[in-house]
Parts: C-alpha cells; structure tokens; sequence
C-alpha cells in the first residue's frame, strides 16, 4: 500500500509523540546540592493504585541506581488498587539493591500495604494505620475467590520474610482465617495500628513528617530528589481506563473495518491501526500487551481483509477475524501471571471488548444506512484538453472517507466532456449495466458506455455483476444485482 500525504502526517506526528512521552517524567532535584552525598530519591504512592504507578515505579528506581542513591524514600498514603499493578511494583521494590523506605502517611491498605512490606524499612506518621488487604471484587466489593486470597497471602508471606517480618502477621491482613494471639482473632481481618506495628516488628519507627524521617535516617543533609508520574506515566493511567480503551477498540474496528467494507484502504484504515496502536502501547507500557497480542489483532486484520477482497460476503474467515481482533484486544487488558487475574479483572477486559465490538458493529451498520440513502463519496474529476479529444482524469472516491481514503492514485480515461455533465441531467432509473468495481455499498457501474458512481441497499456486488437501476435521485443513484 502506497500511504497518501495525509498517512505520512499522521504517522510523522505520532512517532514524534512518542518520542517526546520517553523525553518527560525527569525527576525534580531539591534539598541540598549536589555535594553533599549520594542523593535520595522520594517516590510517592498516593491515591488509588493504578496500572500507571508500576512503569513510575520502575522508572524511578531505575534512575535512582543510575545515580548511586544512598535510599529511595516512598510516601505512602492509599486506599488500595489493582493487585496486578502492585504485583509489577513489588518485583521492583524487592530486587533493588538501593536502600528503601516506606512512610506511611495515614494509612496503606490493601495493595498500598503490599508495597511497605515489600520495603526494607518501615516508619509510620502518628495515627497512621497499615493492612487490610484481602482483595476483592471492584464491581461488588465481595471477597475474591480462595485460588486469588491463597495466591495475594503467599506473596505478602514471602515479601514478609524477604525484609526479616514475621510472615504469619503479613497472612493476617489478607485472610480473616489466620489467628494470631493478642492482635487478632479467626474472622477478623488485620489493621495495624502504629503501636501495634512497632510491637510486631511492622515498624521501625513514628516521625511527624518526611523531614523528621530524613533526620531520623541520617539523610537530612543528602541531596533530595522530588518524583512524581510523568506525562507518559499519567497517559498510560488515561489509556488504560476502561472507558478510553473501549473507545480507542470502537474507533480502531470501526475505521478498519468501515474502510474494507467500502472498499477503500487509504487514510481511514492507517487512523484505525494508529488507535489500536495506541491502545497496545497503553497497555504495553502498563505491563499488560505482548506481542502475541499485536499478533493476534493483526492476523484478525488480516482475515477481514481476506474475507473482504478475496472471498465477498460475511464467512468463516470474517467470523474468525473478529474473533481474533476481539481476542487479541481481550489478553491484552490480562496481567500475564494467571495467579493474580481476579474475576473483576477477567469482567473489566470482556466488557470493554464486547461494548467496543457491539458499538463497532452498530457503528458500521448505521454508516452503512447512511451511504446507502446518501450516496457513493463523489469522485474529483479534472478535465484536460489534449490533441485528439477531451481527457477527463478521475480519483477514485473508493473508501467512505472519500477521496481520502483512496489509494492516491490518478485514473485516467479517454471519455467526452459531456459525460459526467450528462449523466447528472439524465434520469437513469431502470437502466441495466454491469458493476466496473466491487460496490461495498458504493462504487462505480458502467450504464451505456457511461461511468456512474453507485450505490446499492448494502449488499455486497462483485465487480462484473449485471446491475439494474432502481433509484435515481441525480446526486446518487442506487443499484441491484439484476434479477
């Protein structure tokens, strides 16, 4: 395929995008200079835990051993989030050799817990609490199910046991089953409160705020680096909300698939691949999408193509391709680790792709209706005069973007002036003709000799097929297949 100018824009623009989303998220130094020791890197978790914390995570502690930190310091203040985000967190936070600290300001539930324990090191501000982290169902906040509460207490055990804490206390928070005397009882699920936490070995220590936590660290005087998300970051948030990734899927299918439908394959189809991009690289990014992934969508691309062009009509290799676009988009929104996939997480991915494909599907019918009461796209028709007779050159209106979703390039006839003229002032209604290309619904049929844009009802018409004219309104003129 030959991509128009518009396609090079398109595609120039989002590399460049991409481009600058690597470039942001720098962190911000504060504090002492530069001299006055290796510096201290200060990542904060705040708010709900979502899937753009885990790349934050990553990049900061990154950076921080890049540049010899004496400690990574990370402020906790959350009321929980999804398990597979806290999953990729934990991965990192225990393999780093750097230093870590957690301080938990207020309170550190459900997933925020996970992450302090992960920590070497634990300080709690006065009044703050730590636990509670039984995963549940986000849709209806019951309890998950005992495979996900067996798999979340074995990774709270060993993230326990990893930084020297009694893991029985870690179990606690997760299932209401464990018994520990003198803190909590069989039915109960553990909080923690600070007394509590420094009695059991889940604290080190209560300062006021993060500076008494530097000055009680030995750290006052090091160099202070200030972290937050960055733009890529908080756009990998916004890409993996369920509600914009299903717009993303609805506008990717519905391009894609409007533009094979109509024949075209030109500006509409490379917009569609470039949303189904973006929505992969959200994921991507979120630790979710793998190649098999883009694989899979694109082998789904692939079968549209061929049930469109090679084998008319809506068959096994149509069926076959949605299911394969469907299911590519569906493992992507999975966390690869099967163990912590809770069945809020398997509803959230199907949901978001079943409404993305019935708004596709509902979307390509009305654009359907509408191409058929309205008309092919009109075609550009330039007019030349050369030494043997008027030369009229058309670009094809082949794809419902118009002339935009053509495949940039100049068709040329030998024809008389007065053609197009005439056949906008001539009624054709019941005129016969044969199809000179698919009409997908539109496209274009020779009636006498003459070339005319068409359309049909919806159905499919090969190209060659005899065709009769059944309505003509001058501006559009509607065919079917001669009975």
């Amino acid at each position: 395929m030959i991509l128009s100018a518009w396609s090079r824009v398109v595609l120039a623009t989002l590399a460049l995008v991409v481009v600058l989303l690597n470039l942001m998220g720098s962190p911000r130094p504060g504090g002492a200079q530069d001299d006055a020791g290796p510096p201290v890197y200060v990542l904060r978790i705040t708010g709900p835990i979502d899937l753009g914390l885990a790349p934050y995570v990553d990049r900061v502690v990154a950076e921080a051993e890049a540049a010899g930190a004496s400690a990574i310091v990370i402020v906790i203040d959350t009321p929980g989030g999804r398990l597979d985000a806290v999953i990729q967190m934990l991965a990192t936070i225990i393999d780093t050799d750097v230093r870590t600290v957690a301080l938990i300001d207020s309170s550190a539930f459900s997933a925020g817990a996970l992450v302090a324990i992960a920590s070497d090191e634990i300080y709690m501000t006065p009044g703050a609490v730590l636990g509670a982290a039984t995963p549940v169902q986000g849709g209806t906040g019951e309890t998950a199910d005992e495979k996900t509460i067996s798999a979340v207490r074995a990774t709270f055990e060993s993230a326990a046991e990893a930084n020297g804490r009694d893991p029985l206390v870690a179990a606690a928070m997760v299932d209401t089953r464990v018994e520990i005397e003198g803190l909590v009882t069989a039915g109960e699920l553990l909080t923690l409160t600070v007394s509590e936490a420094l009695a059991f070995g889940y604290a080190e220590g209560v300062v006021d705020d993060l500076d008494a936590l530097l000055v009680e660290l030995g750290l006052d005087g090091n160099q202070l680096v200030a972290t937050s998300p960055g733009f890529a970051e908080q756009l990998v948030r916004f890409l993996t909300n369920p509600l914009i990734a299903g717009l993303l899927l609805v506008g990717g299918f519905l391009l894609i698939v409007g533009d094979f439908f109509s024949g075209g394959l030109g500006i509409a189809a490379v917009g569609g691949l470039i949303l189904l991009a973006v929505f992969f690289w959200g994921n991507l990014l979120a630790g979710l999408a793998g190649w098999e992934d883009v694989v899979l969508m694109l082998a789904g691309v692939a079968l549209l193509a061929v049930e469109l062009f090679v084998l008319p009509g809506f068959g096994v290799a149509g069926i076959l391709g949605l299911l394969a676009l469907g299911a590519g988009a569906f493992l992507a929104m999975i966390y690869r680790d099967g163990d912590f996939v809770t069945t809020d997480d398997l509803w959230r991915a199907g949901l978001t792709v079943g409404g993305a494909v019935v708004a596709a599907v509902v979307g390509l019918i009305v654009l359907i209706n509408l191409v058929s009461r309205r008309g092919a796209p009109s075609r550009l028709v330039l007019s030349t005069r050369s030494g043997d007779g008027d030369v009229a050159r058309t670009q094809s209106g082949r794809g419902w973007l118009g002339w935009f979703g053509a495949d940039d390039r100049l068709e040329t006839d030998r024809v008389e002036r007065r053609t197009v003229e005439e056949t906008s002032e001539i009624s054709l209604l019941g005129s016969t003709g044969v199809a000179v290309s698919d009409l997908r619904p539109g496209g274009i049929v020779d009636i006498h000799g003459r070339r005319v844009d068409a359309v049909t009802s919806g159905e499919f018409l090969p190209a060659g097929e005899a065709i009769e004219v059944i309505g003509d309104d001058r501006y559009r003129r509607v065919v079917r297949k001669l009975p």
